[in-house]
């Protein structure tokens, strides 16, 4: 989230940015929850079509990894 922060500050003052590929690879290490908060917080790369799509395509797979994750640890608990 702070990297979405710091990029936005960046923008405003006109100085070098954080590439979209560093934002991206910090989501996809598992910061993609915080990339979505961050984005909404700072009103940051909303518009941006090839951004958004990668961004909901790493929650989307870090979600359903974590679905698969959970369910199987409940399943043997429950057994």
């Amino acid at each position: 989230m702070l990297a979405f922060g710091w990029d936005k500050l960046r923008a405003r003052r006109k100085k070098r940015r954080v590439p979209e590929r560093r934002l991206l690879w910090l989501a996809a290490i598992g910061g993609s929850l915080a990339a979505l908060l961050g984005r909404w917080i700072f009103g940051h790369k909303t518009r941006k079509r090839g951004f958004s799509a990668w961004l909901y395509a790493i929650t989307a797979v870090q979600a359903a990894l974590c679905y698969l994750i959970v369910s199987r640890d409940l399943g043997t608990l429950l057994r």
